[in-house]
């Protein structure tokens, strides 16, 4: 008798270049997910500095990158490895692996047909390696209708976590984007503005650290009213949905810019850049879900108690009828595992020929299916 649900392995690494992700989901005959194993590491230096120079032009780029892209998918290929032995299972066992790759461009907003969006991964290098079939390049399918490409991750969460309440879902990576989940009508998401990005940058350049844990360093500065408002004042946060931005809007160039002359203390830009994430998350959602009577929030930055402590105290400001403000975990799902969740659904969609776009929320012509297949 066939069993009644698919096992998918999915794989993310983010923006934050912090390392990989790699979920075990099992998934039934209408996308119903659990998760059932997982394994996380981090990149090796060497890899983690080739993808960081990718971000910006440099010489020699298209050679740089494909032995990045070869790199990525061995790693890839290694934690796939681990994750099998400690589920005790075989490549045989696995319908296929959701790969996002590592975004290195997002010019989503050019003119005509040149917008583009480029996540690099040897896929066919990742399928040889690990005996399974790859599903890769998932949003250039969107892309090539008129859509974003991004966020890819609000079909997923309208799967996961839709219930009897107006709810939002944060996912705060890199950059940090919304879904809408309302009980009534369409659901639509879009990236809202940085997540961890710029606090990662900030600290790497003045502590050397990967990222400030529990916002420990932001905790010692005090917030710039100042630089906070020119922050806020760029124009992406005024900018209607669809949308979405990336390492190409928001670097450390850009805030060295907000910053300008002024003297501010290492920490103080910090705290700011902490308050940063929180106030364009909540602002988006006073304009686009003033509704909303729940957020759960997943990612990366769930895990850090001084940025959910920010979110839990100004959301007094910005709703006059506070809301319950809750993790991922409360659903028995880690907040870093959502997005590699989300990816072995994504290849879940493929496989079953499922479109896994949302045209509300990526400003695609329709939906379309999504992903190119790498066979083993």
């Amino acid at each position: 008798m066939k069993q009644p649900y698919s096992l998918y392995i999915g794989l993310m690494s983010g923006t934050s270049l912090d390392g990989i992700d790699a979920v075990l989901a099992k998934i039934g005959p209408n996308g119903e997910t659990s998760l059932e194993e997982a394994v996380s590491a981090p990149f090796s230096i060497a890899l983690r500095k080739s993808l960081f120079e990718l971000q910006t032009p440099g010489p020699n780029e298209i050679h740089r990158e494909n032995q990045a892209a070869n790199a990525l998918a061995l790693a890839y290929a290694e934690i796939v490895r681990q994750l099998l032995v400690k589920a005790g299972l075989v490549p045989s066992g696995i319908t296929a692996i959701g790969a996002h790759g590592q975004t290195i461009r997002h010019q989503a907003n050019l003119a005509d047909d040149l917008a583009y969006t480029h996540q690099t991964l040897n896929a066919a290098l990742l399928a040889e390696r690990t005996g399974i079939d790859v599903i890769a390049d998932f949003r250039s399918r969107d892309m090539a209708a008129g859509g974003h490409g991004a966020p890819l991750v609000p079909v997923f969460h309208a799967q996961q976590f839709s219930s009897g309440q107006n709810t939002a879902v944060l996912n705060i990576g890199g950059i940090a984007n919304l879904t809408i989940l309302p009980t009534n009508g369409a659901v639509t998401g879009f990236d809202c503005g940085p997540g961890n990005m710029l606090m990662d940058a900030w600290i790497g350049e003045h502590q050397g650290c990967a990222f400030d844990e529990n916002g420990r360093w932001a905790l010692q500065g005090k917030v710039n009213e100042a630089l906070l408002t020119k922050m806020l004042a760029d124009p992406y946060f005024a900018k209607t949905p669809p949308k979405s931005t990336g390492r190409d809007d928001f670097h450390l160039h850009w805030l060295q810019e907000k910053i300008g002359n002024e003297n501010i203390h290492a920490q103080d830009v910090q705290a700011s850049l902490l308050h940063l994430t929180a106030h364009c998350a909540l602002e988006a959602l006073v304009r686009h879900a003033p509704q909303t009577q729940k957020l759960i929030i997943c990612g990366g930055g769930a895990h850090n108690i001084a940025l959910m402590n920010v979110f839990k105290t100004y959301v007094k400001n910005f709703f006059n009828t506070p809301f319950e403000i809750v993790t991922s975990d409360t659903l028995r799902i880690d907040p870093q595992l959502v997005e590699g969740l989300a990816f072995a659904w994504l290849a879940w969609a493929y496989k079953t020929k499922r479109p896994a776009n949302l045209p509300a929320v990526t400003g695609a012509k329709g939906p379309r299916i999504l992903g190119a297949c790498y066979p083993a």
